[in-house]
């Protein structure tokens, strides 16, 4: 039986991300800048990394607390070898229904007909531009657009739900908002704009350099009319948008300008097994040591229900005040995003 928990702002569990590797092929700016992790950055090895069994388990005790999503990131989840066999682990626990991986796409043409296979429902896949270029320089490795986008049709092709993230920050890669619009509006894949956030404490952020979601939307309706949608569900973390004359959609993350920590429903898992209530969080909670030191099921009920009723995160909404006086943030490429 399913037990449902609220935290300290009657904000339900629903939504489980699990990091599954802190590795990546690319080095974008806002997430693992090349100049902090170079070639001799210490990832973690493997054995420091949870197991698929010390996932499942952690996954059949979130379901009863009413976490009906996983989300599979990184790093670069894809990077994990196997991963359509943990998938299909997944997909047998009571209580889950739906299975997403947040991936740059690289490795889908490969590997996109297994997981689907396997009970994978939905891919997030980070392109944050469209044009040779640009991308070459955001993804810090010098890759072009091509080998994402045939990642993109592999998916489309093995039927897997589709959305496209594109991180904007001023002075990288805004011109490309318009043409990324353009292009996945002929495709009819959904286009989300993600403003650019403070997320760990290497990626330079300036508040100079979010490009808002009011300035978005205004670039794009004024080539492609707009209409906004209603939120398909409670905690959809994007604005919806669609072309009047398309029924293709866009949305628009906007935790920077327009907060929306009141209806958080996420929780973080680490690849070494560490528990984050936020994105921006400054400290986690150790399952992994709970699950090596043979702690029951019972245990680590009572310990995640004594965290999540505890919960007060609201980083984005409280933003202003911290200012320098914040303590050092996890970084996004640890917990995902």
């Amino acid at each position: 039986m399913t037990t449902y928990i609220l935290d300290q702002k009657d904000r339900p569990m629903r939504d489980l991300r699990i990091s599954v590797i802190d590795r990546c092929n690319f080095r974008c700016s806002y997430c693992m800048p090349a100049e902090v992790f170079g070639d001799d950055y210490a990832f973690m090895p493997e054995d420091q990394l949870l197991s698929f069994d010390e996932i499942v388990r952690l996954v059949e005790i979130f379901a009863r607390f009413g976490v009906e999503k996983i989300r599979l990131t990184g790093g670069e989840p894809l990077m994990r070898k196997n991963l359509h066999d943990l998938i299909a682990r997944i997909k047998e626990v009571d209580g889950i229904t739906d299975i997403a991986l947040t991936t740059n796409a690289v490795f889908l043409v490969r590997q996109a007909a297994n997981l689907k296979a396997a009970g994978l429902d939905r891919v997030n896949i980070s392109l944050d531009a469209i044009e040779d270029e640009v991308f070459q320089q955001t993804n810090g490795r010098g890759i072009k657009t091509k080998p994402v986008l045939k990642g993109i049709e592999a998916a489309r092709d093995a039927g897997l739900e589709i959305k496209v993230n594109m991180v904007v920050k001023r002075g990288m890669n805004e011109s490309q908002i318009v043409p990324m619009a353009r292009y996945f509006k002929e495709t009819g894949d959904t286009l989300r704009f993600i403003e650019f956030m403070d997320v760990g404490n290497h990626n330079g952020w300036n508040m100079d350099e979010v490009v808002s979601k009011k300035e978005i939307i205004e670039l794009i309706d004024a080539e492609m009319s707009l209409v906004p949608l209603a939120p398909n569900y409670f905690g959809e973390v994007a604005d919806r948008f669609r072309y009047k004359d398309s029924n293709a959609e866009i949305g628009v993350i906007s935790s920077v300008t327009e907060a929306f920590c009141s209806s958080c429903t996420r929780v973080r898992l680490s690849a070494d097994g560490k528990l984050f209530t936020c994105l921006f969080a400054t400290h986690g909670y150790d399952l992994k040591e709970m699950l090596s030191e043979n702690q029951s099921d019972q245990d680590i009920t009572a310990y995640l229900y004594e965290i999540w009723t505890g919960r007060k995160d609201q980083y984005s909404v409280d933003r202003a005040k911290y200012n320098k006086k914040r303590g050092d943030k996890i970084e996004m490429s640890y917990i995902g995003g």
